[in-house]
């Protein structure tokens, strides 16, 4: 088996891209087994004869995930096989995932949809790719090749991303300035860096500061700097620390609450009602989940009128700071 840094390597969004490509190949559905075995970002840590726990829990999270994108995710039974939870198939119908034959688009709509495409390799299939369809075919996997030449190009991570990525397989230690909001100055962080994990859309590094050695998280957004990678180097972890990250991260996001008035019928409702463990009062007003104040008090702002917010104090504070700031540039 593959050393388990080769995975680390794996972008979660090339993880989730890999398996609904995987899905969508194929119209009899993979098996969990197949799934784990043969796709990008899963089969670097599948042990053929081991503990595949922590890796089957990866992909229920996964399918959540998807799920969650709006993408039409099946669970179908094995034929001849009812009632065997082991031999579960998983597919992405493509009648239901592809657009409608009744849509149509303008020239002008069709030129920009053509220009986005510039960005995607499309008709050329990804050496991993060719690998999985290969493995998949000698499982007895009929697969339809097409949809699976779509690569894409684009980065949407943050320019510290990169840099960190490759800290963190080399075990080396780091340091870049680092702004905390309400401070007037970056400062100089040196942190070894034991992970990077996607919450809430927004890509966090998991460090351990070497001179007190207590572990920090920190908002690559808010990375003002170039990163330092040093020739410093630090002994890796005994066990992957994505899980520990997600679960600190996890638990600020559902003990941070907020309580809004929205606009009924307004956007804000719309978005604000839909986000993850939202809960509606019968007054109408919104409960909302959060992991960082100010990253919530810039998105309330965005709203305008059609948010009040009613706690916490210092949340309300930083939305109305927001609003007189705008106020004031625009005269």
């Amino acid at each position: 088996m593959p050393p388990a840094s080769s995975a680390a390597r794996i972008p979660v969004e090339e993880r989730l891209f890999s398996l609904v490509l995987a899905l969508l190949a194929t119209d009899t559905g993979l098996t969990k087994n197949e799934i784990l075995s043969t796709v990008q970002g899963y089969r670097q840590k599948f042990a053929h004869s081991g503990d595949n726990s922590n890796l089957e829990r990866q992909f229920e999270r996964d399918k959540d995930d998807i799920r969650d994108l709006g993408v039409p995710l099946e669970t179908l039974e094995s034929p001849g096989q009812a009632g065997n939870n082991q031999n579960l198939r998983y597919r992405i119908p493509r009648g239901e995932y592809e657009l409608p034959a009744d849509i149509t688009f303008s020239p002008e709509e069709t030129t920009l949809l053509n220009l986005a495409a510039m960005v995607w390799r499309e008709g050329s299939l990804s050496g991993e790719s060719r690998r999985a369809i290969i493995k998949l075919r000698s499982l007895g996997v009929v697969t339809t090749e097409p949809v699976l030449g779509y690569a894409p190009r684009v980065r949407v991570r943050d320019a510290a991303f990169e840099p960190l990525s490759s800290a963190l397989e080399k075990h080396v230690i780091v340091q870049f300035s680092y702004l905390k909001p309400g401070e007037g100055a970056p400062r100089l962080r040196t942190v070894a860096p034991l992970a990077l994990v996607q919450h809430q859309g927004r890509w966090h590094l998991y460090a351990q500061e070497p001179e007190s050695g207590t572990t920090k998280t920190f908002l690559l957004r808010r990375i003002v700097s170039p990163v330092t990678i040093t020739a410093k180097a630090f002994p890796p972890p005994a066990a992957d620390q994505s899980e520990r990250a997600l679960a600190e991260l996890e638990e600020v996001w559902r003990s941070h609450t907020a309580t809004v008035q929205v606009e009924p019928g307004s956007d804000a409702a719309t978005r604000l009602g839909k986000r993850r463990g939202t809960v509606a009062a019968a007054s109408g007003d919104l409960e909302l989940h959060y992991s960082d104040a100010n990253i919530l008090a810039d998105e309330l702002a965005g709203f305008g009128p059609e948010v009040l917010v009613i706690s916490p104090p210092e949340l309300r504070d930083a939305v109305r700071d927001r609003l007189m700031r705008t106020a004031a540039d625009h005269g």
